[in-house]
């Protein structure tokens, strides 16, 4: 048998570059769909991208907890030990991932946390963990931004939310039964320890000395404390601080018209609606909801005692292989519907692709270990360093980090390029995580995707001018299937543009990495659009895929943490 090394270079050499006749729609610059991705010599970085799905019959849930939460929420001055308004923009925002995904069918959240719980037999992009995972995170992220000043009409966002976001995997209904009143006992746990220390600190106390009178304290002793000195009792406190909150869908009667003489006609229609009960693992409560019943099956009498240790073990936690190059790749979702919504200029919408420009900024500026991205109509690759121990690899963190970040900061950036305009429905990517071993591979996994802008970009261009011209857009696919450069050059030609003439971020895409500010010295996060498949430009930045020595990295023994050792 030959070696790994040898059946890479086998998989190389079998790749010949071909005529590509485009890709899905290309959502920010607003083009048409061609059938499947450009073909070249470089597309055997594909067989780096694993597998992670999620095997029937274990239901999926998606647990999202905020980001640095508690930074932002003192950044925005949000009421201690709960804010209300906060609260509700949470609940507001899992209705809407309800309305949109009809898959998922249950959500239980509290505080800065939400679990999102899908049918049973659900084929969700093909029931894949990360495309999953980060979808429902981007969503919220985005409809978090969107439905701000909803709940804070006096507060600016001075600073992008984020979440985390992983796959729970739930063997059976007895698993999900246990995982939903291990996350209702944590909220009832958080809320009442977070109540004395709140009211304590608010009577005088430091926080150090609030939480050392509460050290070692029980439910009982807590709630005496409420009681005898600031005359709470506990279970009087609001039900969505203190049991969470549940988005459901029930089924309700819709009039959809009205009949010549004035009568209505009504159809059937799933509704999500918020609802609190103080124990939602149990088969009464699941009992009152016949969809739940339906898409998962029932809940049993009542559960053993599992440890959360237990429920842990299903989590979707990978780690992405030491000394690699991490690249996160995120891609618009439904962004051709995105386009036309918005009226996007076609092929090419100069402000959609500087707007994801701004936000691929703003993530190198936040993530230092990310270290060089590369972007082309609504997709951006971003490359973390070899030696990164981000998130200890844990490949759901990372990707679920940066693709809501980089949902955020698309609508809080959004009136920046498009002042005039409002979207009707929030923007959202997917994204997933893929390691390449060595910088001659992360070369070839970028000079792939610039293969693919050039491409694209080239179909397109001849595409709409196609239709512009008259052409149906069945005539203009039939048109150019089977053309090869040099005829859609003429075709161009014939249109009077020379296609190397046309802006070179449509051509090329765009680069951004950290560079040496001339004037001041000092490094700073730059925007190029050059030929990345050339050796000249990684000649030029050395520094960009500098391998440092090798980190020799072990874990403490009886531990998941890792040790860096020089």
């Amino acid at each position: 048998m030959s070696s790994p090394k040898a059946q890479l270079k086998k998989r190389k050499r079998d790749f010949k570059l071909s005529t590509a006749v485009g890709r899905q729609p290309s959502p920010s610059a607003g083009v048409v769909s061609a059938s499947g991705m450009a073909n070249s010599k470089y597309e055997y970085v594909k067989c780096f991208e694993a597998e992670d799905e999620v095997m029937y019959p274990n239901i999926i849930v998606v647990q999202i907890d905020g980001r640095e939460f508690g930074s932002f929420s003192e950044k925005q001055g949000f009421e201690k030990p709960n804010d209300e308004k906060a609260l509700n923009l949470m609940n507001a925002c899992a209705i809407k991932v309800l309305e949109n995904f009809s898959d998922v069918i249950f959500a239980y959240g509290f505080s800065d946390e939400y679990s999102f719980v899908l049918k049973k037999e659900t084929t969700f992009y093909q029931r894949r963990a990360s495309k999953i995972l980060s979808i429902i995170v981007s969503f919220f992220s985005s409809t978090f931004v969107t439905k701000w000043k909803e709940f804070f009409s006096q507060k600016e966002l001075s600073v992008p939310p984020s979440f985390h976001s992983r796959v729970i995997s739930c063997a059976s209904m007895e698993v999900l039964q246990a995982y939903l009143l291990w996350r209702q006992t944590e909220c009832h746990t958080s809320n009442l320890y977070n109540t004395c220390l709140w009211k304590l600190v608010f009577s005088g106390k430091s926080e150090k000395e609030a939480k050392e009178i509460l050290k070692g304290t029980q439910k009982q002793e807590k709630n005496e404390l409420l009681f005898q000195q600031f005359g709470i009792n506990y279970k009087d406190l609001p039900q969505i601080f203190r049991q969470g909150s549940c988005a459901i869908k029930i089924k309700v009667e819709d009039i959809v018209k009205y009949r010549e003489n004035g009568t209505p006609v009504k159809r059937p229609r799933k509704k999500a609606v918020i609802v609190h009960s103080e124990n939602i693992a149990t088969k009464g409560f699941w009992k009152n909801y016949s969809f739940l019943t339906e898409e998962l099956g029932l809940l049993a009498e009542g559960i053993n005692k599992i440890k959360p240790e237990y429920l842990r073990s299903f989590q979707f936690e990978s780690k992405l292989m030491l000394s690699t190059w991490i690249v996160v790749r995120i891609d618009g979702c439904h962004f051709h519907r995105f386009c036309e919504d918005n009226g996007f200029q076609k092929p090419n919408n100069e402000q959609a692709l500087n707007l994801m420009n701004s936000c691929a900024v703003s993530l190198l500026e936040m993530f230092k270990d990310i270290i060089f991205a590369y972007g082309v109509s609504d997709e951006y690759s971003f490359v973390l360093k070899k030696g990164s121990l981000l998130y200890q690899r844990r490949s759901s963190e990372i990707v679920s980090a940066i693709v809501s970040l980089f949902s955020s900061m698309y609508v809080m950036k959004w009136k920046e390029f498009f002042p005039e305009k409002e979207f009707k429905e929030p923007p959202y990517f997917d994204g997933r995580c893929v390691c390449y071993p060595s910088s001659e591979i992360l070369r070839d996994y970028l000079a792939w995707r610039q293969v693919d802008c050039h491409i694209n970009n080239q179909y397109n261009t001849c595409f709409w001018l196609l239709v512009k011209s008259g052409k149906s857009r069945t005539e203009a696919q039939s048109s150019l299937k089977g053309t090869q450069t040099q005829e859609k050059n003429e075709l161009l030609a014939q249109f009077g543009i020379d296609y190397n003439a046309l802006p070179i971020m449509f051509r090329m895409g765009s680069s951004v990495f950290q560079d040496k500010d001339e004037l001041t010295g000092n490094d700073k996060v730059v925007v190029e659009h050059c030929n990345i498949i050339d050796t000249s430009f990684w000649k030029e930045h050395p520094r960009i895929l500098d391998e440092e020595e090798p980190l020799r990295t072990i874990l403490r023994p009886h531990s998941n943490k890792m040790l860096r050792v020089s």
